[in-house]
This record gives structure tokens, sequence and C-alpha cells, in this order.
């Protein structure tokens, strides 16, 4: 192997995989839930969106389903 190579002559090209990595959406939420992922993220030095998509990527892998328990009226 050698000691160094010379890129200079290599061409640029955009990853064709970027844009299917991660698509930019809007999403409404709570300044208290933001606020909660933004706290997380000083503490370990993730941004706080991808803690946002490491949290909602881990509930899709468990499976794991909202149980929205709501009030019959009477």
């Amino acid at each position: 192997m050698k000691d160094e190579y010379d890129l200079t002559k290599l061409k640029r090209r955009k990853n064709p995989y970027a844009s299917k990595l991660k698509k930019q959406i809007t999403i409404r939420m709570g300044e208290d839930v933001i606020g909660y992922f933004k706290e997380m993220s000083e503490d370990s030095g993730i941004p706080y969106q991808s803690l946002i998509n490491m949290y909602l990527r881990d509930c899709m892998l468990q499976n794991r389903k909202i149980d929205i328990g709501w009030e019959e009226v009477a």
C-alpha cells in the first residue's frame, strides 16, 4: 500500500443514496417536547433532530403502538 495517494485527479460526484437516507418534513411538536430533546442533545452531544429520529426508529423497530384511551361521553 502506498504511503500517499494523489486524490487531486478524482472526479467529485454526489452520493446517489443521500436523498434516500432521510427526507425533510415539517412537523408540529410541543415546545416542551422539543425542549426535552434539546436538553438530551446537550447532555449527549447528539443533535436533537437525530435523537428524535432515533427514538421514533426505536418505536418502529419495537413495533410499539400508542394506547389512546378516549373517554366515552355519556
